[in-house]
């Protein structure tokens, strides 16, 4: 009972294929070929490989992608890879490889692998959080992930910072044109961009860790801004979801003690007096995404 999931990023495509006890069996890596065409093309090209090599067909095949897919129009949107903006992408997968192909935004297929068998395994109700070049997030309630109305559930990035102070009014301009939202504040860029606007130095949050680790008060202070900010905008999260647990991915997850001075922070902010959520790190990493684009298929929609 295998199933292949297929991670399609900024700059790379990834398969795997996925027993049905949730072990990776095979899996392979190509570049990103440049133009939506090509992209089609490799998926389909990169499902066939995997196929051939394990010696079967016809198996389902889920992608996680950047973006999402507009339920009315069934057109792309939202995707920093900005070739398939505006594109069929499911219809033209299927045509491509010939079958039923499900697709999801690829924070979604990160908490629906967290939620499977990861981080958030056993409990009710679990968000998936990504930092890193952008912020996002997926629910799974159930065992189910939660799309929503309009197929967006989970986008927290694109909230304002809650409890703002002055001098974080209107905040910087983000990618999706408005001020303050949390991923303009919270992304790997937008930790930069702050440590930026406070020092003149250019670093990275690898950087400013590795000086938070040599003593350095500049970026001990950034970091500090930066986990703040963090938990106040996830503090809104629990106060509308209550989730059992949040499971941290993402480059910025990594930034050492992270979870637990989230967890922390929001039991600052949350509207209740003892909060139960618990923060913790995914349990699968980088491969989060292409295991939640294969679980996208249950067990019994996956059955030969």
């Amino acid at each position: 009972m295998v199933r292949i999931g297929v991670d399609l990023g900024g700059t790379k495509i990834e398969a795997a294929a996925l027993s049905a006890g949730g072990d990776i069996v095979l899996r392979r890596r190509i570049p990103a070929p440049p133009g939506y065409l090509k992209k089609i093309e490799a998926i389909a090209a990169l499902v066939r490989r995997v196929e051939s090599e394990l010696g079967v067909s016809g198996r389902p095949v889920g992608v996680g992608h950047p973006g999402s897919h507009n339920p009315r129009t069934g057109l792309m949107r939202n995707a920093n890879s900005t070739d398939l903006n505006g594109r069929p992408l499911s219809a033209d997968l299927e045509a491509a490889i010939g079958r039923e192909v499900r697709c999801a935004n690829d924070a979604n297929c990160f908490a629906l692998s967290e939620a499977a068998d990861g981080a958030g395994a056993g409990a009710r109700s679990v968000f998936g959080v990504i930092i890193g070049t952008g912020v996002g997030g997926g629910l799974v309630i159930g065992g189910e992930l939660v799309g929503g109305q309009d197929g967006n559930a989970g986008e927290w990035g694109h909230m304002g910072l809650p409890w703002p102070g002055a001098e974080e009014i209107p905040g910087p301009r983000c990618k999706c044109g408005k001020r303050g939202c949390v991923e303009a504040w919270c992304s790997g860029p937008g930790l930069a961009a702050d440590h930026q606007r406070r020092t003149g130095d250019a670093l990275t949050a690898v950087e400013l860790a590795k000086r938070r680790q040599d003593g350095d008060r500049a970026a001990t202070a950034s970091l500090d801004r930066h986990a703040g900010r963090l938990a106040r905008a996830l503090a809104n999260v629990v106060n509308v979801l209550d989730p059992d647990i949040i499971v941290l991915g993402g480059g910025l997850s990594n930034l050492p003690g992270l979870a637990d001075r989230l967890q922390a922070g929001i039991a600052d902010w949350a509207f209740t007096d003892e909060p139960t959520t618990q923060v913790r790190l995914n349990r699968h990493g980088d491969s989060s995404g292409v295991r939640g684009a294969a679980w996208l298929w249950p067990a019994q929609d996956a059955a030969p």
